[in-house]
């Protein structure tokens, strides 16, 4: 099974990508499919890809979820 995992942009590249953090060691992602990619949004990634941003309120709900499922991740304020 494959998740869909909330992440927050660090960085915006010109080539298309950027690297993103979700608690762990920071990933390179594709940002290619989202609209106006701006350091500080929080993303939906699936497979490298992100896929939708989401608003501060949603992807803190968002990772509330992976808290309660156990899922590791630095809390967003960090």
């Amino acid at each position: 099974m494959c998740l869909a995992v909330p992440m927050k942009l660090i960085d915006i590249k010109n080539d298309g990508f950027a690297t993103a953090e979700a608690g762990g060691p920071l990933q390179e992602v594709n940002i290619s499919l989202i609209e106006d990619p701006r350091p500080g949004d929080y993303v939906i990634v699936h497979a490298g890809f992100a896929i939708e941003k989401l608003d501060d309120k949603e992807a803190m709900a968002r990772l509330a979820l992976f808290d309660m499922h156990g899922q590791p991740h630095q809390s967003p304020d960090k």
